[in-house]
C-alpha cells in the first residue's frame, strides 16, 4: 500500500478481515470524541470566533479565552450528557491541562473516560519536530497526563492529526497502542516496526463542529442532517463493517448553543439496532483479538 510522505514508511500492515464486525457482532461503529485543547504557556490559537485574526505576534486574548471555557465549563456540561445516556467515549487532551487542571482530568478518567494524549499543545505539531523533540515531547505529554489522570494513555492523535514521519514508529516505541493520524481508510489496521507494532484508527472531519459550525458558520442543528445522511447511505450501500467519529470540542459544542445536538446525536446512536458504541482502545482491543495480535 502507498501513502503520501509514508508515516509507516519500512513497516508492514495487517488489515480488517473482509467479515469484520465490531464488539456483539455489530456493524456499524460509532465512536463519540471529546477534545480537551491547551496551548503552550505564551502561545495562543491561531484563529478564533471573531474571524478576522490580529496582527502576527499580537497576543490573542479572545481566542485564548474561547479555547480555555473546554476545561472551565464546557467539560462538566459534556460529563453530565455522557453520564446521561450512560455511555464512555475518547477524550483528546493536551498535556498542558494535566498541570493546569488536574482534578478536572482526574473525573474524566475516573469516569470510565479514554484519556488519548493530543500532544504538550495544539502549537506543538509533530511535523515540526526532530527526532529527538518529538519523542521528548510524547514522554512530557504521556508522564503529565498519567499523574494527573492515574492511567497511562494507550492512544495518540497529534494537533490535526498531523504526524512526522516518524510519528507512529515512536509511539510504538514509548507503548501506545493505536494513534488517528492518518485519514486514509475507513477502518483500523495493525502496522509492525520490526518486534513492535500500533494500530492506526483512520478518522475524518466530516462530523465534527470546529470545522463544521466555526469555520465554515453552519448551525449546530446541521450535525444531525449529517449523521442522518450517513446513516441512510451506509444501510443502503454499504455492505462490511463501518466507523464514524462523531467529535466535539469543549469549547465549541460544550457550549449551550451546542450541547443539544450532541446528546441528540447520542441518543439516535444509541437507538441503533445495528450499532456498537465505544471507546477507540475498545474498538482496538476488538481487532487485535480478531487478528490474534496483542499489543506491542
Amino acid at each position: 500500500m502507498t501513502h503520501l510522505l509514508d508515516i509507516h514508511a519500512g513497516a508492514t500492515e495487517t488489515l480488517a478481515p473482509a467479515d469484520f464486525r465490531w464488539p456483539e457482532g455489530k456493524r456499524l461503529g460509532i465512536f463519540f470524541r471529546v477534545a480537551l485543547e491547551a496551548w503552550s504557556d505564551g502561545a495562543w490559537p491561531s484563529f478564533g470566533p471573531m474571524g478576522n485574526p490580529l496582527k502576527p505576534g499580537t497576543p490573542d486574548l479572545n481566542a485564548l479565552g474561547w479555547v480555555e471555557y473546554g476545561a472551565r465549563r464546557g467539560i462538566y456540561r459534556v460529563l453530565e450528557v455522557l453520564e446521561r445516556q450512560d455511555i464512555r467515549c475518547s477524550m483528546l487532551v493536551c498535556g498542558a491541562l494535566a498541570e493546569r487542571y488536574p482534578d478536572m482530568l482526574r473525573r474524566v478518567a475516573d469516569a470510565g473516560h479514554e484519556i488519548v494524549a493530543h500532544s504538550w499543545g495544539m502549537d506543538v505539531i509533530p511535523a515540526y519536530l526532530d527526532e529527538e523533540a518529538e519523542r521528548a515531547n510524547i514522554r512530557r505529554t504521556t508522564e503529565a497526563l498519567e499523574r494527573a489522570c492515574g492511567v497511562r494513555p494507550i492512544g495518540w492523535i497529534s494537533p490535526r492529526a498531523t504526524p512526522s514521519p516518524r510519528t507512529a514508529r515512536l509511539l510504538a516505541e514509548e507503548g501506545y497502542e493505536w494513534h488517528g493520524d492518518t485519514m486514509n481508510d475507513d477502518l483500523p489496521y495493525l502496522v509492525s516496526f520490526g518486534g513492535r507494532n500500533i494500530a492506526a484508527f483512520p478518522g475524518g472531519m466530516e462530523m465534527n463542529d470546529t470545522p463544521h459550525a466555526i469555520r465554515y458558520g453552519n448551525a449546530p442543528r446541521q450535525m444531525l442532517e449529517l449523521f442522518d445522511d450517513w446513516l441512510e447511505y451506509v444501510r443502503r450501500h454499504e455492505q462490511g463493517a463501518v466507523r464514524l467519529n462523531p467529535s466535539i470540542h469543549g469549547h465549541v459544542f460544550g457550549r449551550l448553543s451546542g450541547i443539544g445536538v450532541f446528546e441528540t446525536l447520542i441518543e439516535r446512536a444509541r437507538a441503533l439496532d445495528d450499532g456498537w458504541i465505544g471507546r477507540q482502545c475498545d474498538g482496538i482491543r476488538h481487532l487485535r483479538a480478531t487478528l490474534g495480535q496483542a499489543a506491542g
